[in-house]
């Protein structure tokens, strides 16, 4: 980890630091993901477990898959499985999985590459690991995040979209100590390539020891920050976070983030996800694959699962 890296950040665009007037977000909250489960067993931190929703509008969870290394037979996956409502991102740090969905989409994710599904009006789809994989075992490590829809888009078309690695927008810190993957939204005037909904802002970044990045951050956005390895600070006060911990940013127009000098021997910088979005302030009623606006459209949509209404299990696998 991470897949997609350069050798000389400073050779890539750079994000202008904030001005002195601009006011830095305060650190409100910082929780430690609770480990668990999911799919077939696939082993998960529950990154956003604990957080108040009013915080994380527009994103509903975000699980860390892995970071594990399998042995051979052990890969799983999940099975056939509907959703409604919302769209799920799916970025791989290691290792490499398959998606197909009763739509049509689908295909491979590799090391560094994101799947983006808008399941809108509802589908069924599965994510499992090649069957090479399968048989070779071998590292396996990434993110899902659900991003919630606006009630007037939850019945929307489905959508999927498929972003290489190579696709990520590559951005660096005025000194060159952090190399910046923006996946989705703007940063400073600079657009990664997922296209989304909600307007959102999604990146993972890779924070050299003993640097400290500063990035302007859009007002009506909301802030959090997740650590997938290593271990620093978040905002201007410095508040001790570590790999597995989610900040929560609150009102201003800047986030700090800060590795410390001396990481563990396995991580060469802080692994930090940082997200964004604007706010829907909608009612949300979630249950199981499903993220509505009410308990009846809940019903409706596992009444409509039950019918077949959104979607078949194809025939023939891929």
């Amino acid at each position: 980890m991470p897949a997609i890296t350069v050798e000389n950040p400073l050779a890539l665009p750079r994000v202008s630091a904030p001005g002195p007037e601009t006011v830095a977000r305060p650190v409100l909250t910082v929780t430690t993901a609770p480990t668990g489960f999911e799919g077939e067993g696939f082993p998960v931190h529950r990154a956003f477990a604990g957080i108040n929703y009013r915080h994380l509008d527009p994103f509903i969870m975000m699980d860390q898959m892995g970071e594990v290394e399998y042995a051979p037979g052990e890969p799983k996956g999940t099975p056939w499985h509907p959703h409604r409502g919302f769209e799920t991102v799916t970025y791989l740090l290691d290792g490499s999985f398959v998606h197909q969905d009763s739509e049509g989409g689908g295909g491979v994710i590799n090391d560094g590459d994101t799947q983006w599904m808008t399941a809108g009006s509802g589908l069924l789809h599965i994510e499992a690991p090649p069957e090479q994989l399968v048989v070779s075992g071998g590292l396996f490590h990434g993110l899902q995040l659900w991003v919630n829809l606006p009630a007037a888009d939850k019945m929307s078309t489905p959508r999927y979209q498929d972003i290489g690695g190579g696709e990520v927008k590559l951005l660096t810190t005025p000194d060159g100590g952090a190399l910046l993957r923006l996946i989705a939204g703007d940063l400073d005037g600079h657009e990664g390539p997922g296209i989304t909904h909600t307007p959102i802002t999604m990146l993972h970044a890779t924070v050299s020891p003993g640097a400290q990045v500063t990035l302007p951050w859009r007002e009506d956005f909301n802030g959090l920050a997740y650590v997938l390895a290593g271990r620093g600070s978040v905002g201007t006060g410095e508040r001790p976070v570590e790999a597995g911990q989610a900040a929560v940013f609150g009102k201003g127009g800047s986030m700090t983030v800060r590795a410390d000098a001396t990481q563990d021997a396995r991580t060469d910088g802080m692994e930090i996800v940082l997200l964004g979005g604007r706010p829907i302030r909608e009612p949300m009623a979630h249950y199981g694959p499903f993220v509505m606006n009410s308990h009846a459209e809940l019903v409706q949509a596992f009444e409509d699962f039950k019918a077949g209404r959104l979607g078949r299990v194809p025939a023939e696998p891929r």
